[in-house]
């Protein structure tokens, strides 16, 4: 399995390669030159396999022996072992053919620690092989940074620096990164946006010349493959919990940065039957804009009760438009760097084409306090804003109800205390293992909106 970029200017790399390079020297992401796939067969098979046997099986392929498969199969193992439900991602039911996956489950309470535990174990597992230390730089607009921290920071090999929004993420958000204690574990407050935090990563993965010599720039963030590929999994688990291949399933996902569902995109051209992938976002709306109106374009970034989804540069959606473009990374990199007014159209033809795998909609904080409360006084089960988006997203666009469909529940509402409050319903309380989470010590340092700034703080503290 090699891996190229969608820039196509780039060498094809390893999976080991990709694991630890992030960004390619092109500027693009790293996608799978070929993509296995699945038999019916063996997608009936996997039905009776727990969750990590079915990460074992999807996953293989795309590790293609880089690492040895009983070594794999430990890693995955000890990935999942801390999650609190046995079934890793289980499925609630709210209604007739209406599901939720629970992708909370995990000791960060976010979708992210199904990708970042793993992330965290491969990663552990190579640099110890090579006798290799790298710096982990990544930014976060919520949850992958705790879940970056949890996954990475037991790592001798590994100094780890994590960029937020200042005052622009939960206090829940903000305490289960800030109150990591370690030598190796930095958390920034940037005074900016996500998609700040977001540039600065990039433009600092494109000149690592501010680190120490033999060190190199490791990423945590969804340009890294892994993270995308630990993805790929829950949808097939959740589909073949509901009858799949025999039947298709939907998903409705809630998304800002493209790449949980870019996940569920691979894995539908995997042969998963899936009938609707449904794009849901919140008032920042850029990828519904393009799947609703093909107007690809920046506009003001609001700060919602969602803010996992407060991104208006969607990095991951550069690898969906790399197949999109037929795999042209010369045209695709015309694309994203040309553009008269800062909106970007494809043809008419190809706009169509992605219409025919997703749909969308954008949903604003009343409506997302709404649905919130309507889903607890119909079902008594709580959930958060986020996934608030994913079920009305999925009530909108559902084009045929005979058809499971699946909200990917990505966040604990615990950590979203202040939507739940505003939808007129009690605090939700901490899980035992944070009970103590507001008594804890933090630890951060607060740094202007640039480059320089971050890289500063970097190198002073290796």
């Amino acid at each position: 399995m090699r891996y190229i970029s969608t820039r196509g200017k780039a060498p094809a790399q390893t999976f080991e390669q990709v694991l630890l390079t992030g960004l390619a020297p092109d500027g693009g992401l790293y996608v799978p030159e070929q993509l296995p796939s699945f038999s019916k067969e063996e997608m009936e098979q996997m039905a009776s396999l727990s969750y990590p046997e079915l990460a074992h099986k999807i996953i293989t392929p795309f590790i293609d022996g880089a690492i040895n498969d009983a070594d794999l199969k430990e890693i995955i193992d000890r990935s999942y072992a801390s999650f609190a439900n046995k079934a890793v991602a289980p499925l609630h039911m709210l209604g007739a053919n209406e599901w939720v996956l629970e992708l909370y489950c995990g000791p960060t309470l976010a979708f992210k620690d199904f990708a970042l535990q793993l992330l965290g174990n491969l990663l552990d597992y190579v640099l110890k092989r090579n006798n290799q230390k790298v710096v982990i730089l990544g930014a976060t607009s919520g949850d992958t940074g705790s879940a970056a921290l949890e996954g990475c920071r037991h790592s001798d090999n590994v100094d780890i620096f994590i960029l937020h929004p200042y005052q622009r993420v939960s206090e829940v958000q903000r305490r289960q990164m800030t109150t990591v204690l370690g030598d190796n574990v930095h958390n920034i407050a940037v005074k900016g946006n996500f998609d700040d935090c977001q540039r600065i990563v990039k433009a600092a993965f494109g000149d690592q010349s501010f680190l120490p010599e033999g060190r190199q720039l490791a990423a945590v963030n969804s340009i890294n493959w892994a993270r995308i590929m630990a993805q790929i999994v829950y949808y097939f688990y959740a589909s073949v919990q509901l009858g799949g291949p025999h039947r298709p399933v939907s998903f409705s996902v809630p998304t800002g940065n493209f790449g949980d569902i870019y996940a569920g995109y691979l894995a539908m051209q995997m042969g998963l039957p899936v009938r609707q992938l449904i794009v849901a976002t919140n008032s920042n709306d850029i990828l519904h804009r393009f799947i609703n109106r093909n107007e690809y374009g920046l506009s003001e970034l609001k700060h919602t009760l969602s803010p996992s989804m407060d991104i208006m540069v969607s990095s991951n959606f550069e690898r969906y438009l790399f197949d999109l473009f037929g795999r042209d990374g010369q045209a695709l990199a015309q694309f994203m760097t040309s553009s008269t007014d800062g909106t970007h159209s494809v043809t008419p033809e190809r706009w169509e084409q992605a219409r025919k795998v997703f749909a969308s909609a954008s949903v604003n904080d009343d409506v997302t306090c709404e649905v919130i409360k309507q889903v607890y006084e119909e079902t008594e089960f709580l959930i958060d804003p986020h996934t608030a988006v994913g079920v009305k997203a999925a009530r909108e666009c559902n084009t045929d109800k005979s058809v499971p469909m699946i909200t990917l529940a990505t966040a604990h509402p615990v950590k979203f205390a202040d939507a739940v409050t505003r939808a007129g319903l009690d605090t939700p309380a901490l899980p035992e293992h944070l009970r103590d989470l507001f008594e804890r010590e933090e630890q951060y340092a607060i740094v202007e909106n640039s480059k320089e700034a971050v890289t500063d703080f970097v190198k002073s503290h290796l």
